[in-house]
């Protein structure tokens, strides 16, 4: 029998929070009574009021009702009452879409409109001309341009950008140990794991829920990439600075723009958009105007900004190493190659330099996920190996690969990565070491192994960006999303669970990510819906 679900971690209630204000009804029908509850924990946490059903006459104390749309509304009220009601009348998309955002949405873009259900129906075969059509959600998206993982060499900075995982406290490897074996790939004969593994006092983990693939790539059209460009490179130059509050501001307003179906043309089109403050506005009503933003001239022209700039793209070398080198007068990568303080994977991160800037299609992906399965099946039967980042996300291209590792029984997680390390460096796939840092052995660190390295795809001498983490099997669903991402996502799930975590004083174990998600009180999302 299924373990009993752990009750949601109780949060702090913000009583400033974006529902402040907010007194709903939540009409229950069609929605399942955790997905219930969980919503409304997550309306009284941020302020607002949950009131239990209202009577016909009664309508005070209430100015918002949720529903999950006309039909489940009408069951629960009639015509008349909500004749009368001077409320908001909203499904509960404008929930969702109000904790995505991290502000409060107007009301009007969610209402029901419960007056087209009470309208009479065609005759049978006939069809319903006038019938609503149900809305589509539009997901917001973006998908910044490096989307890799870096941690710093001698300044021990950390830049864990696709969900940095709070367990890495990993070394730097001074040496490459690539082997230097035939460019040949290992086959294996074994037979993968079944869907589903028992997990004995874990419960039942499906596979199919850490699926790589989504149901379809996801590519935007972005018609406005002329602003959307600019704003990425604005981002490479305020991470590059250490100004991550400025850098951020700036990539949660790429997915908002990228989405839009139409072209701007003008920066009133952008107003009362989500992310979009003043400042944004002037700099996107510069670009449609005149084709250019003045800042980011300013900062291309600027030696030192452009120089730190260029040092920060170097894997291993964060904002402090870049104003460090800058000032001991480099300008230039090929001054870099000549310091000889430089750590071995700094060094490593220099030399393949334009490898690394390249983007890994989509399919290339998809091959290098199933030999890695197939070499680790080989090592380990059972073994679950996801390759997460912005191909889970179902991306059609890809900054780097995120390998997520675990294993169902809990137990043979440990000791796994050096044999799968040695093996894929034995088929020449790994070939340079960044960073291995092994903890399951000890306990030390939750437990997790790290690997950070570059690999080629067969037949290639281009390098790549790889990460391989092992989490054991009570860490991996918040390991999955950790590394799944994007960063809008972390930040606002992925720490929020830690810091649920250290209030309560141990961690947190979730079977699945949907219990991550539930004990944090937010709405399910698949991972091709957090392009956010």
């Amino acid at each position: 029998m299924a373990p009993k679900r752990k009750p949601a971690v109780a949060a702090e209630r913000d009583p400033d929070g974006i529902f402040r204000g907010v007194s709903a009804f939540i009409v229950p029908h069609g929605v399942q009574a955790r997905r219930l509850e969980v919503w409304k924990q997550r309306l009284v946490q941020m302020g607002g009021r949950v009131v239990e059903k209202p009577t016909k006459g009664e309508l005070a104390g209430v100015n918002h009702v949720l529903a999950m749309d006309a039909k489940a509304l009408l069951r629960e009220f009639d015509a008349a009452w909500l004749h009368r009601f001077s409320g908001s009348v909203v499904s509960f998309e404008w929930m969702e879409e109000c904790l995505k955002s991290g502000e409060r949405l107007p009301n009007h873009k969610f209402a029901i409109n419960y007056e087209e259900e009470l309208k009479p129906k065609n005759a049978a075969g006939s069809g319903n001309l006038d019938a609503p059509q149900p809305a589509k959600r539009t997901k917001m998206s973006s998908e910044y341009p490096g989307d890799c993982q870096r941690i710093s060499g001698g300044d021990r900075e950390s830049e864990l950008a696709a969900g940095g995982s709070p367990d890495a406290s990993a070394h730097v490897v001074e040496g490459s140990s690539a082997g230097k074996q035939p460019n040949q790939y290992a086959s294996s004969q074994s037979s993968s794991a079944d869907s589903k593994d028992t997990i004995g006092s874990h419960g039942t983990f499906d596979i199919e829920e850490a699926s790589s693939g989504g149901p379809s790539i996801y590519a935007p059209a972005d018609l406005n990439r002329n602003i959307t460009k600019i704003f990425g490179r604005l981002i490479d130059i305020y991470r590059a600075l250490g100004d991550d509050r400025r850098s951020f501001s700036y990539y949660k307003a790429i997915p908002v723009i990228e989405k839009l179906p139409f072209k701007i043309e003008s920066a009133d089109q952008v107003k009362g958009l989500p992310t979009i403050g003043k400042s944004l506005k002037d700099h996107i009503n510069e670009i449609v105007t005149a084709g250019k933003l003045s800042k980011l001239e300013h900062f291309e022209n600027d030696e030192k900004v452009r120089t730190i700039s260029l040092f920060g793209e170097v894997w291993g070398v964060g904002p402090a190493t870049a104003l460090k080198l800058y000032e001991k007068g480099h300008r230039t990568l090929d001054d870099l190659r000549k310091d000889e303080s430089l750590t071995n994977a700094q060094r490593i991160g220099l030399k393949f330099f334009d490898d690394i800037k390249q983007r890994i299609p989509r399919h290339e992906v998809s091959e290098m996920e199933k030999l890695l399965k197939d070499v680790g099946t080989d090592i380990l039967p059972g073994v679950i190996i996801v390759c997460g980042g912005s191909y889970r996300r179902g991306k059609a291209s890809c900054g780097d690969m995120d390998i997520i590792i675990t294993h169902p029984d809990g137990e043979s997680h440990v000791g796994f990565l050096p044999k799968f390390v040695q093996r894929l460096k034995e088929i020449n796939f790994l070939r340079e070491d960044l960073v291995f840092s092994i903890h399951s052995v000890d306990g030390s660190d939750s437990g997790v192994d790290t690997y950070f390295g570059l690999c080629t795809y067969p037949g290639r001498e281009l390098r790549h960006r790889i990460d391989l983490k092992v989490y054991p099997r009570n860490r991996y669903a918040c390991g999955l999303l950790a590394w799944t991402g994007n960063d809008v996502l972390n930040g606002r799930y992925t720490r929020q669970w830690w810091k649920a975590c250290w209030q309560i004083g141990h961690i947190v174990n979730c079977d699945t990510e949907k219990d991550v998600f539930e004990t944090l009180g937010f709405p399910w999302l698949e991972p091709h819906e957090r392009n956010l």
